[in-house]
């Protein structure tokens, strides 16, 4: 087995330096090539940021909220923030955080909706008693919260008041940096790539409407999706503000009828006919601990691309990326891509075992209840130990990986990292052979293109997922 290993190694190494010797001879290679650089204030401590002339006319701001922003914000001010020049921080209330100011947003909601709706039964009391009272909010920090994914975390009293905090952060954003060219919007828990998303937006032109980000639907509303992060620019930052001033009631109604803010933001581009610019791959709705590498949408596969977003990410995931990304531009002169990160940020985690590990195996399950009789032998004793969970997973031909925990067997024909589960009983395993054949055959499909840009066009799109 280990030869074999050593030889799929071998071989991977081989495909993507011809992959890498692509790049630097394709016309289509970006100008972004040795243009890194340190500012004065960071070359000292060996952080490297990008140089380009753009970084000085966008704002990027991150959305967050007070049950969450004192354990997910901070983060952020040693990593994906340590480059930007321009950032700030809209929440649900005014506070300082490590010399940050952090604003509240939501008194650009009408008086009427925040004295009528019961989504600001929370609002209502920050501004009295501020945290007092809510130890009982729960923040997910320690694991990605993909596991659920947030769009299922509707009884977060946090999580209800968010959607109200869009259409008002715009008008704001406009407001702190009218001059800006462009505008990003992200999370708390979204990973920001810097670099790759100043390249990405280099290919735009800054003087059009523009609206960029991970598409998604609800109903009939197409829509960036705000954990993965959206762009606009500022010719669509003045549409919407204008928009919203004329229509501001019924945009509140919208938001009040829905149960997510960023299809608001959506509705609105949609009536100042400015469509969505499909920006996946290159943003992403999770993490590299819960991503699939093998993901598809658009006829476009994830792995070859450079990623700019990920997203349900806790802030010990996004300090180990942020690290990885700057050791990465130390030692190369290209862009960071998808497969990079899971070739040589994720595979290293992974073992044939692993305690205390949840890799998220979910295809096929195996107990004694509903499988002790079954005919084969193999799968009949699949529950019993970890062991005997492995050996089910090695019958079948497609499984990558599997997990054991008190009775239990799981199987999973897709990859994924999963995160620790301390105190816990389950144990993780991959088959490693397997993984690695994985990744060459997406290796396999990589050319030599870098960006789904502006010559995709914003057209109206068919609705493939």
């Amino acid at each position: 087995m280990a030869p074999r290993t050593f030889l799929c190694q071998l071989i991977f190494c081989c495909v993507f330096s011809v992959s890498i010797i692509n790049v630097f001879t394709s016309s289509s290679a970006p100008s972004f090539f040795l243009r890194y650089t340190k500012p004065t204030a960071l070359e000292n401590q060996g952080i490297f940021c990008s140089q380009s002339e753009l970084a000085n006319d966008i704002l990027v701001v991150l959305r967050t909220g007070a049950t969450e922003s004192r354990e997910k914000v901070p983060v952020h001010f040693r990593t994906t923030l340590r480059c930007v020049p321009h950032f700030t921080i809209f929440s649900d209330m005014d506070e300082t955080i490590e010399g940050h100011a952090v604003h509240d947003i939501l008194g650009g909601v009408t008086e009427k909706t925040r004295k009528e709706h019961k989504d600001f039964n929370l609002y209502s009391h920050l501004q009295k008693h501020r945290r007092q009272g809510l130890e009982g909010q729960k923040v997910i920090t320690a694991q990605s919260g993909s596991t659920k994914g947030d769009y299922l975390n509707t009884e977060s009293n946090g999580w209800a008041l968010d959607k109200w905090k869009f259409l008002p952060m715009v008008d704001r954003a406009y407001q702190e940096m009218p001059n800006a060219k462009w505008y990003v919007f992200i999370e708390a828990d979204t990973y920001l790539g810097w670099n790759n998303l100043l390249e990405y937006i280099s290919t735009f032109d800054a003087s059009k409407p523009y609206y960029i980000g991970k598409h998604l639907y609800i109903n009939d509303i197409e829509f960036a999706y705000g954990g993965a992060g959206f762009v606009l620019s500022k010719p669509a930052m003045r549409k919407i503000s204008e928009q919203r001033s004329l229509r501001i009631q019924d945009y509140e109604d919208f938001t009040a009828s829905h149960w997510v803010g960023d299809c608001a933001l959506g509705k609105i581009l949609e009536d100042v006919k400015i469509p969505l610019h499909r920006g996946f791959p290159h943003f992403q709705a999770d993490s590299p601990a819960t991503m699939d590498p093998a993901t598809q949408k658009l006829d476009r596969d994830a792995w070859c691309f450079p990623a700019i977003t990920y997203h349900h990410v806790a802030p010990a995931e996004i300090e180990g990326l942020w690290w990885f990304e700057q050791d990465w531009y130390k030692r190369h002169d290209v862009l960071l891509r998808h497969r990079d990160i899971f070739m040589e940020h994720v595979r290293p985690q992974i073992q044939a075992s692993l305690l205390e590990w949840d890799n998220m195996s979910v295809d096929k399950e195996y107990n004694a209840h509903d499988h002790g009789a079954l005919a084969d032998v193999t799968e009949r004793n699949a529950w019993k130990s970890f062991k005997h969970c492995h050996a089910v997973c090695e019958t079948k031909k497609d499984c990558l990986q599997f997990s054991y925990e008190s009775g239990s067997c799981s199987l999973s024909y897709s990859f994924k990292l999963g995160y620790a589960k301390p105190k816990s009983r389950v144990r993780a395993g991959w088959m490693l052979d397997r993984v690695d054949d994985l990744f060459l055959k997406l290796e396999s499909k990589c050319g030599v293109r870098d960006w789904f840009g502006p010559q995709e066009g914003s057209i109206v799109h068919n609705r493939r997922r």
